[in-house]
C-alpha cells in the first residue's frame, strides 16, 4: 500500500517545506565547496531533518553536479542508489538500537578509515544520536577531531541538550522549527492534487492544525483520511480520523465573553455538549486561541512568532477579537478558565464550572464600578453560588441549569457593591459592635452567644478575622450557612460587603457575658438553643481543667448549669 509520507518525501532542496534558514546556507556551502565535516541537525519530529541529510548526502556525490551548483541531478547512478538507500557510502545509523561503544567502533569509526567505493564521498547518517553511550560518544569524538578528509557526518537529534559539549563545538549546528500551518496546507494541497482527491481547504486546514507543525504527522493523518475517504472525502470521513476542532465554535465564546453575553455563553455550551463536544478539548482550543490575543496585545510580532498558528482567515478574526479586549482582562480570563480546567475533573455537571466562570468572568467585567481590591470577596459569592446550583440542581431536576445559572447571577449582582465602596476600619467595627450582636439575634438567637465570645482582630479589605478560644466556636461560625447570616447582617450594620475569617486564639480571654440567658419572652427553641450553647461552652471547660488549662473555679460549671435551669443541690 503506498504511504503519502514516503511516497511525497521531498527528493531536492525546492521540494523541502520550510526549514529555508538551513537550505539557503547548506546550498551557499555546495555552490562554493566550503562544506563541513561534521553536521548537528537538531529539532522536533517529522520536519525535516533525516530528509535534509539525505538531500545534501546525494549533492555532495552527485555525478553530474556542476561547479557553483548546488542541487543534484537525481538521475545519475549515484543519486539512485542513495534514494533506493543501496548506496553503499551513504551509511544510516539508529543510534537508539547501536547505543554502544562497540557499535560505534565497528560501524562508524573502523568504516570512516576505507575510502568511498562509489562516490566521492562517505556520509553518516546518524539518527538520535543523543542516546549513544558515554563510552560511544568518546569514540565518535575521536573521529570528530581528526576526520578523514572524505567523510562527513550528519548527526540528527530531537534532544540536542544530551549530547557533550566536546561534540556540538566540532560541529554546525542547524536547529530545525515547526513548520507552518500555512506551509503544511500548501503541501497537503500538492499532495491531493497529485492523487487527484476532492477534499475541503477547511479539512487540509484542521490537518494541518492537529498536527501541530510536523509535515510527517500531517501527511501520516491525510493517509488514514484517505484510506477511510477515498477520492472523495467529506467532513465526517475526517471526523473519523481527526479529533473534532471548533475553531468556529471557540470564535463565538469568545465574542460572547469579550461582549459580555453570559446566557448565550451557557446556551452555546450546553449545545455543544448535547452535540457530544468534549468540554475539555473545548477549554484547550479556548486557552490557546485567547493566549495568542494575549500575546498580540503584548506585540504583534510576537504573537504572530509564539501563537497559535492558524490559517489566513482565522487569523484576521483572531485579530479583529483581540480589538475587543483589554489585556488586563485576557489574563483574568485565561486565569479563571485554567482554574475550571482542573474543576471539571471532579464535577458532577461537567459543565457546570464553566458556567459558574462564565457568570463570573461578564457580570465582574459589566460591573465597572467594583473596584479590584474587592474582587476577592466577588470570588467568594461565587464559591457560595456554585454550591447554590449545586443545592438546586438536586432538588429540582426539570428546571434547567440555564435557569438555575441566571436566578444565581441575579442573586449575585445583588451582592456586588456599588461604587461607594469604602474600606471599614477596625475603629468602626468596634464601634457598632453591639450593635450587630443584637441584630444577630433576630436571625439566630444562639449564633450571638458564640459571637459574643469571639473577639474582632483585625480587618483588611473588608475581610474581617473573627478569633474564638474554642475549635467549636470557630467551626461554627464557618458553616457556610451560618456565615451567610454573619456578612448578611454585618452589610446591614455596616454598609458594606464583609466578608469574614475565622480563627482559633487559645490565649484569647474570654469575659463571662456568654451564661445561657432563658427570657420569659423567649421561645421554647430559642430557650434550648441557648442552653445547648452553654453546655459546649462549659464541657470545652470542663475538658480544659481535665488538662491543667482552664484556670477558672471549679464550681463555674455546676454554677452555671444551676443558673440556667433554675435548680438547687439537694443532696
Amino acid at each position: 500500500m503506498k504511504t503519502l509520507y514516503r511516497t511525497y518525501r521531498p527528493q531536492n532542496f525546492e521540494e523541502i517545506v520550510g526549514q529555508n534558514h538551513i537550505k539557503i546556507t547548506l546550498e551557499h556551502e555546495l555552490e562554493n565547496n566550503r562544506t563541513a565535516h561534521a553536521y548537528i541537525f537538531c529539532g522536533p519530529r517529522g520536519v525535516g531533518k533525516t530528509t535534509i541529510a539525505r538531500i545534501f548526502a546525494k549533492s555532495l556525490n552527485c555525478e553530474n553536479r556542476k561547479e557553483g551548483e548546488s542541487n543534484h541531478c537525481n538521475k545519475c547512478h549515484s543519486c539512485k542508489n542513495i534514494t533506493s538507500g543501496s548506496n553503499i557510502d551513504v551509511i544510516e545509523i539508529d543510534a537508539a538500537s547501536h547505543t554502544g561503544v562497540d557499535n560505534v567502533r565497528e560501524n562508524i569509526v573502523s568504516v570512516s578509515r576505507v575510502v568511498p567505493s562509489q562516490g566521492k564521498f562517505k556520509v553518516f547518517i546518524i539518527d538520535e544520536v543523543h542516546m549513544l553511550s558515554i563510552s560511544a560518544f568518546n569514540a565518535l569524538l575521536k573521529v570528530l577531531e581528526e576526520p578523514p578528509a572524505n567523510v562527513v557526518f550528519v548527526l540528527a537529534t530531537t534532544e540536542v541538550h544530551k549530547i557533550p559539549d566536546t561534540i556540538i563545538s566540532r560541529t554546525e549546528r542547524f536547529d530545525f522549527k515547526r513548520i507552518s500551518i500555512n506551509d503544511v496546507v500548501k503541501k497537503l494541497n500538492y499532495i491531493v492534487t497529485k492523487e487527484k482527491i476532492k477534499i475541503d481547504k477547511s479539512i487540509l486546514e484542521s490537518v494541518a492544525r492537529h498536527s501541530e507543525g510536523h509535515m510527517r504527522d500531517a501527511e501520516s493523518l491525510l493517509g488514514q483520511i484517505v484510506a477511510i475517504g477515498g477520492k472523495n472525502i467529506n467532513q465526517e470521513d475526517a471526523d473519523l480520523v481527526i479529533p473534532r476542532s471548533d475553531i468556529e465554535e471557540v470564535l463565538k465564546f469568545i465574542d460572547l465573553i469579550s461582549n459580555h453575553d453570559a446566557s448565550h455563553a451557557i446556551e452555546q455550551v450546553n449545545a455543544l455538549l448535547d452535540e457530544g463536544v468534549s468540554i475539555k478539548r473545548f477549554l484547550e482550543e479556548i486557552i490557546e486561541t485567547l493566549r495568542k490575543i494575549m500575546l498580540l496585545k503584548l506585540d504583534k510580532n510576537i504573537g504572530s512568532k509564539l501563537g497559535l498558528e492558524m490559517c489566513e482567515q482565522i487569523e484576521i478574526r483572531v485579530n479583529e477579537l483581540a480589538q475587543n479586549f483589554d489585556i488586563n482582562y485576557v489574563i483574568k480570563v485565561i486565569e479563571r478558565l485554567l482554574q475550571v480546567d482542573k474543576e471539571s475533573k471532579g464535577a458532577f455537571i461537567i459543565q457546570l464550572p464553566l458556567e459558574i466562570a462564565i457568570a463570573e468572568l461578564c457580570i465582574g467585567t459589566n460591573s465597572a464600578s467594583v473596584p479590584s481590591s474587592n474582587f476577592r470577596n466577588l470570588n467568594k459569592i461565587n464559591s457560595v453560588s456554585s454550591k447554590t446550583v449545586n443545592m438546586q440542581a438536586n432538588n429540582n431536576k426539570n428546571e434547567t441549569i440555564k435557569e438555575i445559572v441566571q436566578e444565581t447571577i441575579a442573586k449575585t449582582e445583588e451582592m456586588v457593591v456599588d461604587e461607594n465602596f469604602i474600606a471599614i476600619s477596625k475603629d468602626e467595627i468596634h464601634g457598632k459592635w453591639n450593635e450587630f450582636l443584637s441584630n444577630i439575634k433576630a436571625h439566630n438567637h444562639s449564633l450571638s452567644f458564640i459571637l459574643r465570645a469571639c473577639q474582632p482582630k483585625n480587618i483588611e479589605n473588608n475581610q474581617l478575622c473573627l478569633a474564638f478560644k474554642y475549635k467549636f466556636h470557630r467551626d461554627r461560625v464557618s458553616e457556610i450557612n451560618i456565615k451567610e447570616i454573619i456578612e448578611k447582617v454585618l452589610r446591614e450594620v455596616y454598609g458594606q460587603i464583609i466578608s469574614i475569617e475565622a480563627i482559633v486564639d487559645e490565649k484569647l480571654k474570654v469575659e463571662n457575658n456568654t451564661q445561657a440567658e432563658v427570657k420569659s419572652g423567649n421561645t421554647e427553641e430559642q430557650n434550648e438553643e441557648a442552653v445547648n450553647d452553654q453546655l459546649n461552652t462549659n464541657e470545652l471547660k470542663s475538658e480544659e481543667k481535665n488538662k491543667g488549662e482552664y484556670q477558672g473555679s471549679d464550681d463555674d460549671m455546676l454554677n452555671s448549669v444551676l443558673k440556667t435551669f433554675g435548680g438547687k443541690i439537694v443532696s
